[in-house]
């Protein structure tokens, strides 16, 4: 008798079993798993028996740290916070049409230029000091002042220069400027603070802008005196105008209305006057260039310290003392595979 086959047993099946999938790569994560274990185990059983080089190694980065601090020139750094007098803030967008801010960073980090050139001569003749002081300066720079959310209030420095401009919830404060100094001998401080002023208000390009500024400012403030006396004046004659005219009514009630049209012209001459106070006190507070609102603090902690080292050359001292543990534990391998190859 002939055979029959039943062609629905002879059908390919080309569908994945996820199944069998899932367990396969559940037993390789398992051996993954096992591995990193296993080598972690491993290794740490290998450093526990050679405590003693390892430990060494560390002490040893601890006692270089402390030398390099104790034979290295003290480094401190200090910041100072400059308001721009001749910054032209928009109230609305707080944007500086004058653009000054910018132009003074760029100034500034010219003496960071010099810093990094050890250009001594260049610096001692830009901050006008003498040139065993300059020696002990290792670095001048500007940063942005960053205000977020537009409150007018600074809230941290851009020291790293990554702020996008384009940024319209985090701004660039155009008004104000930080300096930051590196300096060996903070004492020396007050003399960069004044040299940096200095260096600024010598700009012959500043200096004009800022005798258009106060120019500009005394012929505002000689205006608003004079619009001030004279709506005091119109006041006093609309006043006795208004009374002599005003006619009796019934409840008091024309009396109130001329009151109230008197006082319009009082909230005139007090907006005025307001103007003229801020005018004032630009004049009087704010006459150079740039007016100092957080001076130079005295810095308590230098900024290499034995930590500063610690933190490089102790690992540095560990990897390297584990590095050669290591080659020793295995060279009878590696020279297997160097004669073998």
């Amino acid at each position: 008798m002939s055979e029959i086959t039943n062609p629905d047993k002879n059908v390919r099946n080309d569908e994945i079993d996820l199944l069998d999938l899932f367990k396969r790569m559940g037993r390789t994560l398992n051996r993954w798993g096992n591995a990193l274990g296993r080598a972690f185990l491993v290794s740490f059983v290998f450093m526990v028996k050679r405590w003693l080089p390892l430990g060494l190694s560390v002490v040893a980065g601890i006692g270089l740290s402390f030398l390099l601090k104790n034979t290295s020139d003290s480094s401190y750094t200090s910041d100072m916070v400059f308001r721009n007098n001749l910054a032209s803030l928009d109230l609305k967008t707080h944007r500086d049409n004058s653009g000054t801010t910018a132009e003074l960073i760029s100034k500034i980090n010219k003496l960071h230029s010099l810093c990094t050139e050890n250009n001594s001569t260049g610096l001692s003749q830009a901050l006008e000091m003498k040139p065993e002081s300059v020696k002990n300066i290792s670095d001048i720079s500007a940063f942005w002042i960053i205000d977020q959310s537009r409150d007018g209030i600074p809230d941290y420095v851009d020291y790293k220069g990554n702020h996008s401009p384009s940024d319209t919830n985090n701004v660039r404060m155009q008004d104000r400027l930080n300096i930051r100094v590196k300096i060996n001998y903070p004492l020396d401080l007050n003399s960069v603070r004044d040299g940096i002023i200095k260096f600024i208000e010598n700009d012959s390009l500043f200096q004009q802008r800022n005798r258009v500024r106060l120019k500009q400012n005394h012929d505002l403030l000689v205006r608003l005196s004079y619009d001030v006396l004279e709506l005091d004046s119109l006041q006093k004659v609309k006043y006795f105008e208004e009374t002599r005219n005003m006619k009796p009514g019934s409840g008091g009630q024309i009396v109130f209305m001329q009151e109230q049209k008197t006082q319009l012209v009082y909230n005139d001459i007090y907006f005025l006057y307001a103007r003229k106070q801020n005018l004032e006190s630009e004049r009087d507070l704010y006459k150079g260039i740039v007016t100092i609102l957080s001076d130079f603090s005295l810095p308590t902690k230098r900024d290499n310290g034995a930590m500063y080292y610690g933190k490089s050359i102790i690992p540095f001292f560990f990897l390297i003392t584990l590095l050669i543990l290591i080659l020793t534990a295995n060279r009878r391998k590696l020279q297997e595979i160097y004669q073998k190859y």
